[in-house]
């Protein structure tokens, strides 16, 4: 048997990990898994230690103050690992938490591997030194993150993003909108205000003031949102009952992509979903807020001028990003507007991330299994 042991941080690892395992399985059926997931990674046969969204928190002071609670769940993490070993230790994302860890197992003579590369090219490049000591070897998403490891002798492979394997390549409006009940004549936009209820609580306010100042100027938007679970549906609904209680905006649960597909323009806080909206070539809007503090820092060591992905991608300005002190209903609501007017910005968005989106597919749940069953074996890496 192949004990293989996991830890996914947040909704889209815990994607990654499912699409991982399940090529895993149809190469060996005798896999034991456990770790931290979600309900993915639970379908894929995965044994959950402990919750995922207890993991799920983003920024440095909200991290601290959680810390005692994140530290008590690592310590036992290392502790279970170390006393029942698996074959292989595989950290997706998270990297605050899983490279301490990894780096933990990898020291008690555990393999290793970090699924997702850390930002080390837009930030904080040394921790590439820390990543060198803590894993056998590193799965990048994109191509560009190759580079610094070579610059750095890290063992690591360019396995593609499986979104890109798995999202159509034209999406079907009309299916996804009958599927939604969306009307088919309107103009719909939109609003995505992130995986985590930390983000929600800072970018769903302006969000939806921001559709309400356009609404009031275009009688022809539906607005729709696409939201992970229960709870976070509950915090957005709370929310735009006080701040935009007139809006009218149609809400579901865990049916983003779906959601996405039927956009004509999508509103969307920074992250995973950005290159989501890229694959489905939809216009977009990015918004983020961090605490100051996360802010000043994150902009002290900041190496690339751009947060959403396919601007990270292109090298250049491709979608609008409204951060921080920008991150403001009126600002949100002429970005929208500009797209509305503007189909030559619209079109040439759309070209360009096409071209993005056929950078990016290569299999990767198949190429990660392979690479994670030749460090089982014991092969080496180029």
């Amino acid at each position: 048997m192949v004990r293989i042991g996991i830890v996914a941080g947040e909704a889209s690892g815990d994607m990654l990990g499912a699409g991982l395992l399940n090529e895993l399985v149809k190469k060996n059926k005798d896999v034991s898994i456990e770790g931290i997931g979600g309900e993915r990674l639970a379908r894929a046969g995965m044994k959950i230690l402990f919750p995922m969204e207890r993991l799920s928190v983003m920024g440095i002071t909200e991290v601290l103050g959680r810390y005692f609670e994140l530290r008590n769940i690592r310590d036992k993490l290392r502790d279970h690992f170390i006393k029942h070993p698996p074959d292989i230790f595989i950290g997706i994302d998270a990297p605050d938490f899983n490279l301490w860890l990894e780096k933990e197992l990898r020291n008690a003579g555990i393999k290793t591997v970090h699924y997702v590369s850390p930002s080390v090219w837009a930030w904080r490049e040394y921790r590439v030194k820390k990543i060198r000591k803590s894993v056998d070897l590193i799965l990048n998403l994109f191509p560009f993150e190759s580079a610094i490891y070579n610059k750095y002798d890290v063992p690591n492979r360019y396995v593609g993003h499986p979104l890109a394997d798995k999202l159509p390549s034209e999406p079907d409006i009309r299916e996804a909108r009958t599927e939604l009940n969306i009307p088919l004549d309107m103009t719909v936009v939109a609003l995505l205000p992130g995986s985590r209820l930390t983000e929600i609580k800072k970018i769903a306010e302006p969000l939806l003031k921001a559709a309400a100042i356009s609404q009031s100027e275009n009688n022809n938007l539906y607005y729709v949102s696409g939201l992970v679970d229960k709870k976070s549906l509950d915090n957005f609904q709370e929310i735009k009952n006080r701040v935009a209680p007139d809006l009218n905006i149609d809400m579901h649960i865990g049916k983003t992509q779906r959601v996405m597909e039927a956009a004509d323009i999508i509103m969307l806080a920074s992250g995973t979903a950005t290159l989501e909206a890229m694959l489905y070539k939809k216009p977009m809007i990015v918004a983020y807020r961090l605490s100051w503090v996360t802010h000043v820092i994150v902009k002290l060591l900041a190496k690339i001028p751009y947060a959403a992905l396919p601007n990270i991608l292109a090298g250049k300005r491709l979608v609008p990003e409204c951060l921080q002190s920008n991150c403001t209903p009126e600002i949100l609501s002429s970005e929208l507007n500009k797209l509305l007017k503007s189909d030559e910005q619209v079109e040439q968005m759309k070209i360009e991330f096409s071209v993005l989106s056929e950078q990016l597919k290569m299999n990767a749940d198949l190429q990660a299994a392979n690479a994670i069953l030749e460090i089982i074996e014991g092969d080496k890496f180029d």
